[in-house]
């Protein structure tokens, strides 16, 4: 099938307006007689003068008028799908799968949901556990993805949200609280995991080996507050990020924190989309609250 040239469109557009080949030339940015050429080439593809002589000027004959108006749309809509469009927030009906974790969604979710609701109240969001594949995103099931994965394809966008560190967490009356914290302190109590995969062993561990230590996990949890709960009434404690800590004692935990003694990195967590959404108004709408969230309430 062969396709009709649409820069002709533009230019019978803009022939039917002027009226003229110099004026259409001008505004094409063409010389005269490259715009005569095109006005031949309209007329070839149209089987129609378009254009005639009526004196000194020229004069649509009755087919031009027919089409006047059809091309006039056309042209509009074939400028709008190169330019940036605005989006009505109070009619945008639109759901988003946002892959994150219960840290984002306890520290940060709710503000989130608020900002949505107050601009935009028919938009849904649905938080969904970082149990899918790292091809999601690239598979369309996923919106947008917050964490702090490192393993991202090659393609996708991101933007750091903010920096997290691990700190550790026990009951106020907890006995490592009666004497200075070490790394051997540290090392001698129970502790909880937290791993979506199961995982006992992370960096933690590795940091300890330098030194010659060990720790004995004897509990892994899948999220942080479930794991949080679990440890008022125990003599446990929990490796955590700090965000997690600012929320509870937002909720007046009977918990105390206290820094891990040992050269753990921070952690970066952003936000990562793909690129297929990069300039989608909605999506990049979305970002922006996301974004403002984290930078209204730094809880690290």
């Amino acid at each position: 099938m062969q396709y009709p040239d649409l820069n002709l469109l533009v230019a019978l557009d803009i022939l039917l307006d002027e009226g003229s080949v110099v004026g259409a030339a001008r505004r094409m940015h063409l010389s005269a007689p490259a715009m005569s050429r095109t006005l031949a080439r309209i007329r070839e593809a149209t089987g129609d003068p378009i254009l005639v002589r009526a004196g000194r000027g020229l004069v649509p004959t009755p087919r031009a008028l027919e089409l006047r108006e059809q091309v006039r749309d056309l042209v509009e809509q074939a400028g709008g799908v190169f330019r940036s469009r605005e989006v009505e927030l109070p009619s945008l009906v639109r759901e988003f799968n946002i892959r994150t974790n219960d840290i984002f969604m306890v520290c940060y979710g709710g503000r989130l949901v608020d900002l949505v609701r107050s601009q935009a109240p028919n938009v849904m969001l649905r938080f969904v556990p970082e149990i899918d594949d790292d091809d999601a995103m690239r598979a369309g099931r996923i919106d947008l993805a917050v964490g702090a994965s490192a393993r991202l394809l090659p393609e996708i966008k991101h933007q750091g949200l903010f920096m997290s560190r691990f700190v550790g967490l026990a009951r106020a009356d907890h006995p490592i609280f009666s004497e200075m914290i070490n790394a051997e302190r540290f090392a001698a109590f129970d502790q909880i995991s937290v791993s979506r995969r199961g995982l006992a062993r992370g960096p933690i561990d590795q940091a300890l080996e330098a030194q010659g230590l060990s720790r004995r996990v004897v509990a892994v949890s899948p999220s942080f507050f479930s794991a949080v709960l679990a440890l008022r009434d125990t003599d446990l404690i929990l490796p955590m990020p700090n965000p997690v800590m600012a929320t509870c004692c937002q909720l007046g935990l009977a918990l105390r924190s206290f820094e891990i003694p040992l050269p753990l990195a921070p952690v970066r967590v952003h936000q990562s989309w793909h690129p297929r959404f990069d300039n989608d108004v909605a999506h990049r709408w979305l970002r922006t609250l996301v974004k403002r969230c984290c930078d209204e309430n730094p809880l690290g």
